[in-house]
């Protein structure tokens, strides 16, 4: 495609047209403008243009409903679709219908100057099937995402691309930002939609019942095995499969894993018969898993089998321009379930978008919640706001934590957030042993880096026996450096 390219837009907004005209006239191209949806179809129908820029809403028409008929007529044309209404449904429509790319408002005109470039210079013919959305859709009633940030922005577009493939995705963020939301929303808005969701927590689960929770077990297979039972592998079948907490899976199941992504196919805990392996995989952690491979404890062979498409959340702290749309949402579900309807003062939402949330969203959704069942006036002041959020053991300037609090102050907050975000998803039993094996793993693995893999001075050091630092380091499963003792 040369620079003499046509491209129409289409904008109700007459400082958009005028801009984008001018934008991409310095660039050499030859730009129609027009305000209407139908001034637009009249150019199309008559073969004009090799390139279509598009709002949403016009006042004759819906640039979304207007895709399919434009890709009806000429099939191989590009469009480009922007909008203001900036949610995750907009972006999933004009990806299932056909856009080359879906641009919210406002956007960087250098980022839709490098989009045209791809689009008119792409040999690719826009051969994306479109199929039709489910009928009666209420966005407001069925939106899995909230938040119009950029950040939140770039994930839409992400996702609205994910929807309709098959590639294992692996998302990463903190605990409460909405891991499992997205997982959902990539299988209810994707191929296998019809099929089961599945999810497993690989953290909620002790080691040694791992594999036989993800492919099952026959009866015998083990002490306690009574009956034959279906694996979530088996579960998942024609759906997804949701790996939260990938990081905390053991070797021994990684293994495993690797050989059913890498083959296909499984067999049961203690069974001979092979099993193919109909699912899509999408996993989600916390963790760090570079570090976890150099420290032995992941795959990295794995790693790269499940982050074909890596997909990081935001923490809450990182788009707190969406609070305010989050605590609308939060009041209107917790009044729809029967609390009390509650609005947060201005004061209260500007604390509220101080605040740091180390539980991110779940502890956002869980702070309406109590505030909507333990008070009675309606209008929510920052004083009580204030009070929920306990300021005296953390500085709401900034959302800035103090680095001055001792070890046993930072363990009591990590904890006091952990059960604030978890308040209505508590984990299974076993979770004294669980934080001690996350204190001890950090604090043996960097007092061996201190002591450059020296186990007699690690184990002086720590004031432990040799061979009680030995069993610990093996039951933990850190590396050590070799050659060194």
């Amino acid at each position: 495609m040369t620079d003499t390219a046509c491209i129409l837009v289409a904008d109700d907004d007459k400082a958009i047209r005028t801009v984008l005209n001018q934008a991409l006239s310095r660039l050499g191209y030859v730009v129609k403008s027009t305000g209407t949806a139908s001034n637009l179809w009249q150019w199309i129908e008559e073969g004009i243009g090799d390139l279509v820029i598009t709002d949403v809403v016009m006042p004759d028409d819906n640039g979304l409903d207007l895709l399919p008929r434009i890709l009806a007529v000429r099939p191989n044309l590009k469009v480009i679709v922007m909008s203001a209404r900036n949610t995750l449904m907009t972006a999933v429509q004009a990806n299932e219908r056909g856009a080359f790319e879906y641009l919210p408002k406002p956007f960087d005109l250098e980022t839709l100057k490098l989009v045209v470039w791809k689009a008119l210079n792409s040999e690719e013919e826009n051969t994306r099937t479109t199929r039709e959305l489910k009928s009666n859709i209420n966005e407001a009633d069925h939106l899995p995402l909230i938040g119009r940030s950029p950040a939140m922005q770039e994930i839409y577009r992400v996702m609205a691309r994910l929807m309709s493939a098959e590639l294992t995705v692996t998302i990463s963020g903190e605990s409460g930002t909405g891991k499992e939301l997205i997982a959902r929303a990539l299988h209810d808005y994707g191929k296998r939609a019809d099929g089961p969701f599945v999810a497993i927590n690989m953290a909620a689960i002790p080691k040694e019942l791992i594999e036989s929770e993800l492919f099952g077990h026959e009866k015998g297979a083990f002490t306690g095995a009574t009956v034959r039972s279906l694996g979530k592998f088996e579960e998942a079948q024609r759906g997804t499969l949701f790996l939260d907490e990938i990081g905390d899976m053991p070797i021994e199941a990684q293994t495993r894993l690797l050989r059913v992504l890498q083959e296909g196919e499984y067999t049961t805990v203690g069974g001979n018969r092979i099993i193919k392996a109909n699912v899509r995989i999408i996993t989600a952690t916390h963790r760090d898993l570079r570090l976890l491979i150099r420290q032995g404890l992941f795959r990295e062979d794995l790693y790269y089998r499940l982050n074909v498409v890596p997909l990081r959340i935001p923490a809450l702290r990182e788009r707190k321009e969406d609070i305010s749309d989050l605590v609308t949402h939060f009041c209107l579900r917790a009044a729809e379930g029967g609390l009390a309807h509650k609005i947060i003062d201005k004061e209260g939402m500007l604390l509220l978008q101080e605040y740091s949330w180390p539980g991110n969203v779940r502890e956002l959704e869980n702070l309406i919640k109590r505030l909507s069942v333990l008070y009675a006036e309606q209008t929510i002041t920052r004083e009580t706001i204030a009070k929920e959020l306990n300021s005296s053991k953390q500085e709401l300037d900034g959302g800035q934590i103090n680095t001055n609090e001792s070890l046993s102050e930072s363990i009591e907050r990590h904890l006091s957030s952990y059960f604030a975000a978890h308040e209505d998803s508590l984990p299974t039993p076993g979770l004294y042993n669980r934080v001690l094996k996350e204190l001890e793993r950090p604090l043996l693995a960097l007092t061996l880096e201190a002591t450059q893999g020296n186990q007699l001075r690690a184990a002086d050091l720590l004031g432990l026996n040799r061979n009680t630092l030995r069993k610990k380091l093996k039951d933990l499963e850190i590396p050590v450096v070799k050659g060194i003792k």
